[in-house]
């Protein structure tokens, strides 16, 4: 059998589910600014899901870390 395929756990928690469904929920208001200051509201809605996993990951929810990139030679 191949690996890969789903596993039983899910890679997202509760909590970062939340996170992110509250940042769509700000993006849809138009109050969900990408950066500190004075910045126009977000219009993307992977941005807002973008924005949405970094607020999880910074409170400690369970969220798969960001990819790394690999140098190139």
């Amino acid at each position: 059998m191949a690996k890969g395929g789903s596993s039983k756990t899910p890679r997202y928690g509760k909590a970062a589910q939340k996170n992110v469904r509250s940042a769509m929920r700000r993006a849809k208001a138009g109050t969900l600014k990408s950066g500190k200051g004075r910045h126009p509201p977000v219009k993307s809605r992977k941005q807002a899901i973008a924005i949405g996993l970094s607020e999880a990951r910074s409170k400690g929810a369970k969220v798969p870390a960001k990819p790394r990139r690999r140098a190139k030679r």
